[in-house]
């Protein structure tokens, strides 16, 4: 899988599909967004790119308090390239960054800079300050494929219903989530 943090991005030479997120904990959901992702570049015969941000999101925001992060930067890596990823572009989340507009940074980020020709995304994925909903992008020439909520066993799967999860101590059922053993929560 080939890395590249910032958005000095060279050419792919061919189409990319891309999905873009903290991809924190690299959970079943993620894993359904990237199953969609390979399906889609086998179909348009492309390579699968995966945005995702550091520091996360939220820590940058100041929201962070109590925040527990599912996966440190390292795993993330290793559990994306398992995944069949073929490049993940980590780009430095901060304040300025975060003043972009969700149709800002598709265009100048995803289609300019990573030749996006489809967007995979989550049911309820937005982009931006203005959070734009990912489903409700119309730009000529990308095709943005929406993926359905992920349920395990009845149970919806995000990476805070993962991180309650582990606050109960209920790591069994987090790991279901998760796809994959925790790591190093156990305490």
């Amino acid at each position: 899988m080939q890395l590249i943090y910032g958005t000095d991005i060279p050419d792919f030479g061919q189409p990319t599909v891309v999905t873009v997120g903290s991809f924190d904990g690299v959970h079943r959901g993620h894993q359904a967004l990237l199953e969609a992702a390979r399906e889609e570049a086998a179909r348009i015969g492309g390579k699968v790119v995966v945005v995702s941000f550091e520091p996360h999101p939220r820590i940058a925001l100041g929201k962070a308090e109590g925040l527990l992060l599912l996966t440190e930067l390292e795993e993330k890596i290793e559990l994306l390239a398992g995944y069949g990823v073929d490049c993940l572009v980590i780009l430095p989340f901060d304040l300025d960054f975060a003043k972009q507009s969700g149709i800002d940074f598709v265009n100048s980020i995803l289609i300019d800079r990573i030749g996006a020709k489809s967007l995979i995304a989550g049911y309820n994925h937005r982009f931006g300050h203005d959070h734009v909903m990912a489903s409700e992008l119309t730009i000529e020439g990308l095709k943005v494929v929406r993926v359905e909520r992920c349920e395990v066993e009845g149970e919806q799967v995000s990476s805070s219903a993962i991180r309650r999860l582990i606050a109960d101590k209920n790591y069994a059922v987090a790991e279901r989530l998760l796809g994959h053993p925790l790591k190093c929560m156990k305490s």
